[in-house]
């Protein structure tokens, strides 16, 4: 019904095909901005969520570091909290009054308190890269700590053995033996960070936010559907966000091998 709809009008009472016309997007600029954020979202969220998480189950997983189950706690329980809980909580620390809390934060520190609801796109960044780190971080951390237990641990004493050091090891051991798990984190991020809408909508919670900032796809695709009521539009626009996400994990799948024979 999507695709059938994509290449429609659709008005009270009436249907006609226009053909290709709703797939003009490439002249509208609210969707260039949308892909523009999306695309920047995703990757600064797919670089923040494999590399600490990674890190962190490292730390985890080690032997000498102590009060293990409440550290994978302590991440993990952001990850059960809403989205609209989440997201409300975050609008109120990155409000734009003096007394919110990141503001409060930046006058100790002898900076100057921000609009962060009206700033711009970098405050706009800041705040939705925040959410999704918070609720995310856990359980990327529980998914590669779960790699780590499964490497035996005689791969890092022979290497140890060698002469190899920690970061050696980290980088010939456990990075490698990790790949089915990067690969399976950055996969579902590239979903993640070009399917993100409800952190936008909260936070800006009127339909456009002011100047684009924090326009999403998503949020551009609830916009036409249910502000200008040209759910032919949305639904090329949902199609054209398939095919960018299909393209990417496709595209990062081969660079990766997945598509190769093993030899």
């Amino acid at each position: 019904m999507t695709v059938i709809m994509s290449f429609q009008e659709l008005l009270p009472g009436e249907i006609r095909f226009v053909g290709l016309q709703n797939y003009r997007l490439l002249a509208n600029r609210h969707f260039l901005t949308a892909i523009i954020i999306s695309s920047i979202y995703t990757v600064v969220t797919i670089a923040i969520l494999v590399t600490i998480p990674i890190l962190l189950a490292v730390f985890v997983n080690s032997k000498v570091t102590a009060a293990k189950t409440t550290f994978r706690a302590c991440f993990f329980v952001p990850s059960l909290a809403s989205v609209i809980v989440a997201g409300v909580i975050f609008r109120l620390m990155f409000g734009s009054m003096d007394t919110a809390i990141i503001n409060t934060v930046l006058i100790k520190l002898g900076l100057k308190a921000q609009r962060w609801t009206t700033g711009g796109f970098v405050h706009a960044m800041i705040i939705m890269v925040s959410v999704a780190v918070w609720r995310w971080m856990g359980i990327n951390m529980l998914y590669f700590l779960s790699g780590l237990q499964t490497i035996p641990g005689e791969l890092y004493e022979s290497a140890e053995i060698d002469g190899a050091n920690a970061l050696s090891r980290f980088f010939r051991i456990t990075i490698p033996l990790l790949k089915p798990i990067i690969i399976f984190v950055i996969t579902i991020s590239v979903y993640g960070g070009y399917a993100m809408f409800a952190e936008s909508y909260i936070y800006w919670s009127n339909l456009m936010p002011p100047n684009d900032i924090g326009l999403t796809i998503l949020r551009y695709i609830y916009w036409t559907s249910f502000s200008l009521n040209e759910m032919g539009h949305a639904s090329a626009a949902g199609l054209v966000l398939l095919v960018i996400v299909l393209a990417i994990n496709i595209a990062q799948l081969n660079i990766f091998g997945i598509f190769r024979k093993e030899t």
